[in-house]
């Protein structure tokens, strides 16, 4: 019985201490890439039905660009995970 206690522990300590998850300078990077995206949107009001100004010429990266930023922001490294 009282080896059963001991490989329970055993097991429990050689399990990784660390859980991998999104750093919180990838928090902020989706942060500004959600206000990136809202950006695009609120500019997107503004086109003209047949797309002739800056708005329908500026939106769709705006968007896009805020999707990758997102994107860059949930896979961005951890300094500490590195070490």
């Amino acid at each position: 019985m009282k080896n059963k206690k001991n490989k329970q522990q055993t097991q429990q300590q050689s399990l990784p201490a660390k859980i991998l998850g999104i750093s919180t300078k990838g928090k902020k990077i989706i942060f500004v890439g959600l206000g990136i995206v809202a950006l695009g949107f609120f500019v997107l009001t503004k086109t003209d039905p047949a797309g002739q100004n800056l708005a329908s010429q500026v939106s769709p990266f705006l968007l896009l660009g805020g999707y990758v930023t997102v994107g860059v922001g949930i896979v961005f490294p951890d300094k500490r995970s590195q070490d």
